[in-house]
């Protein structure tokens, strides 16, 4: 038995009607080699180990994606994304009030989420969260308090909405470290009963020597999974552990010169790879905005590399 046609051909056809590109054609070619097999069903060359990637969260447009989040802060920020055409956040890592709200100002045009540490704010008052939420209306963000919760239930409920701070009254998300278990899911979610709110969970850092083990990453999962009410994303470095298209990808580590920082551990990609190798949905830039001499242009920068990087993961495909 023959066949009429072969995949070859067809890829051949489609190509040259302009309904895929080249790297289509090669993946498509090179899966096609690597999957002959013997009569007995085993295959002619060794199979390497690959990521289990759900092809349908690297690739899905951001538009699909919000309508598969179940948690509502989550698909607000898939909406945010696509009206700004951004994927970028900004880690606001400043000392003083007026420094943030004047990065809030210069970098909120091209942000769709703004993260804070408001532990580190010298000049910590009421106003200031005043100010941001008007910065963040007036832009179009979100804004994301990176506490990294990581205590018993009863504890982080109390740090999530009381003290000077009063994060659950103004974050739209929080970042949690998921070491302690289910209980801190439960203990923040007890503090925001009535109002929208998600956090991403950390199961992995960019810092170099960090200790996420792949059974730790696996277990960190699983508590995403029993809280889509709540868990908006998750951080980390890899393309294959976020497969849920409703989760969010957040990933730090983004420069434009790629240079890590010495003693401090940090290590940093490219925008593209960020995003095409790493896949992320969001890439979190830091030093790279707010060192620079003109923030509004640094993030203007960013925000349009990120987004090719994003256009260019789901094009790829999207006409297969």
């Amino acid at each position: 038995m023959n066949s009429l046609c072969t995949l070859s051909k067809i890829l051949q056809v489609l190509k040259e009607a302009g309904q895929i590109n080249q790297d289509v054609v090669d993946s498509v070619r090179k899966y096609i080699a690597a999957s002959q097999i013997h009569p007995d069903g085993t295959f002619l060359t060794p199979q390497p180990r690959t990521e289990n990637v759900n092809p349908s969260r690297l690739t899905l447009p951001f538009t699909a994606r919000a309508d598969q989040a179940v948690n509502p802060v989550a698909a607000k920020l898939l909406k945010v994304m696509v009206s700004k055409q951004s994927n970028l956040c900004v880690a606001a890592d400043v000392t003083s009030a007026s420094r943030l709200i004047s990065l809030a100002e210069s970098a909120g045009p091209y942000v769709c989420l703004f993260k804070t540490h408001i532990d580190i704010v010298e000049d910590f008052s009421p106003q200031l969260i005043q100010d941001l939420l008007a910065a963040a209306q007036k832009h179009n963000f979100l804004l994301m308090e990176d506490r990294k919760f990581a205590d018993i239930g009863h504890t982080v409920s109390l740090q999530y909405s009381q003290g000077i701070h009063k994060i659950s009254s103004w974050a739209d998300l929080v970042t949690v470290h998921p070491i302690p278990g289910e209980g801190v899911i439960t203990g923040l979610k007890s503090a925001v009963t009535n109002l929208h709110r998600g956090c991403f969970l950390v199961v992995e850092m960019s810092s170099a020597g960090n200790l996420a083990s792949p059974n730790y990453v696996a277990s960190s999962m699983e508590i995403s999974k029993k809280h889509p009410d709540f868990v908006a994303g998750i951080v980390c470095q890899t393309s294959g552990t976020v497969q849920n298209p409703g989760l969010l990808q957040l990933t730090p580590g983004v420069s434009l010169d790629c240079q890590n920082d010495g003693h401090l551990g940090q290590q940093y990609n490219s925008p593209e790879d960020i995003v095409m190798s790493r896949g992320a949905d969001i890439a979190v830039v830091g030093r790279g905005i707010i060192q620079a001499t003109d923030p509004a242009q640094a993030a203007q920068e960013y925000r349009a590399k990120l987004w090719a990087a994003y256009e260019k993961r789901v094009s790829s495909v999207k006409n297969v």
